[in-house]
């Protein structure tokens, strides 16, 4: 059972945007959309494309939307088309309505792969491209970290009595409504090893046969699904951090992190995940990887977020931009062995902030390496000053 989300703060904020552009608002499905938008603009035209009344009469003829907005007090604020991938032609109304009367819109789409992909409208750069993630720590009142280090973020699934069920339907609408009614496999059964595959060898520099070979399909297959992966929003593949200069050669892979972390667990089969356990470790680090990612989107800090790893196995978790560096460890007790990769790093690149997030119970400072715990990272981070250039 999925219970009633309540009203809760969110950290996106797109009202500077709508000041002078439309914006299109990106994430995954049930991240929150719809009831952000219809909390935050509640009294907005809205047109909901799942709706088959409503697509049908714009499939039809989209210049009814020209029509239907001209009616009555023009909008003060954005008009809402939720779902917007449903439809794509409408795009032309749209920017027609942005150049004729100063319209400005909220493009929501929980799927962006039909706008992204060839012939598609895209409104000439008129419109900012926002995201809205799952829950982050900054959120959620008494947030907990045992609960989001087993079923995520998103929000019906992290406020719902049965979890784990939510999380395994969610997975399998996922495949049903994102990947095969669209169209973007042949075979929803390959793709579905794939993604059990994937899952479990999240967070590691991704070796395509290896991946080919456990999925039992031809690796030219693997990187189309990496491609879907992308596209549906699902995942994200992290590059490596590469300077100038580099006294040890970098590996070239990149690694794969899926935008939640109970999504990611059910899909790799770890449901019950325990402090200290091998799952643990790697779950926390798609945490933080989830609330690095959201924190510098809602900030509008357009710094790259990358990880370093070496030929011979020295490696930092996390890098941002080319100012901070950021490893993550599920010990309760860091030892200097655990500080290693950060310093060869800081050896061979200028770096602002030397960062462990572990589960120690207080923070301390190590050769001008800060150890956090998880708790103080997280509020920290949302503090806006931890990663300051």
């Amino acid at each position: 059972m999925v219970d009633q989300v309540p009203r809760l703060p969110r950290r996106l904020d797109i009202a500077r945007d709508l000041r002078s552009r439309s914006v299109f608002l990106f994430g995954p499905r049930q991240t929150g959309k719809t009831t952000w938008l219809r909390q935050r603009y509640p009294d907005a035209p809205w047109f909901n494309l799942l709706h088959g009344e409503v697509f049908l009469r714009f499939a039809r003829e989209p210049g009814r939307l020209r029509a239907e907005l001209a009616l009555g007090v023009p909008p003060s604020g954005p008009v809402i088309i939720d779902e917007i991938q449903k439809l794509p032609s409408l795009l032309d109304e749209v920017h027609d309505l942005m150049e004729s009367r100063g319209l400005r819109f909220v493009l929501a789409a929980s799927s962006p792969v039909k706008l992204r992909r060839g012939g598609v409208n895209l409104l000439g750069g008129r419109a900012r491209t926002r995201a809205l993630f799952p829950f982050v720590s900054a959120e959620i009142p008494d947030w907990d970290l045992m609960r989001a280090i087993n079923v995520g973020g998103i929000p019906s699934i992290y406020l719902s009595s049965e979890p784990v069920e939510d999380l395994r339907a969610y997975c399998g609408n996922y495949l049903q409504l994102e990947v095969q009614a669209e169209g973007l496999v042949r075979g929803i059964e390959p793709f579905s090893r794939f993604l059990t595959a994937a899952a479990v060898s999240r967070g590691q520099p991704i070796v395509f046969e290896r991946l080919a070979s456990d999925a039992a399909v031809p690796a030219r297959t693997v990187r189309e699904y990496f491609q879907v992966l992308e596209e549906t929003l699902l995942a994200v593949l992290l590059p490596p951090f590469a300077p100038r200069q580099f006294r040890r050669k970098p590996v070239s892979h990149a690694k794969l992190y899926f935008f939640d972390v109970g999504v990611a667990n059910v899909l790799a089969g770890s449901t019950h995940i325990e402090a200290g356990s091998p799952a643990f470790g790697l779950a926390l680090e798609q945490l933080v990887f989830c609330e690095l990612r959201a924190w510098l989107a809602y900030a509008r800090d357009d710094r790259p977020l990358t990880f370093w790893r070496t030929a011979d196995g020295s490696e930092v978790d996390f890098v941002v931009g080319d100012s901070a560096a950021i490893e993550v460890k599920a010990t309760g007790a860091v030892t200097r062995r655990d500080l290693g990769g950060l310093r060869r790093l800081a050896a061979e690149t200028p770096l602002a902030h030397r960062i462990v997030v572990c589960r120690e119970s207080a923070a301390r400072v190590v050769d001008g390496i800060r150890i956090l715990p998880v708790m103080e990272f997280l509020r920290a981070l949302w503090d806006g000053e931890l990663l300051a250039v």
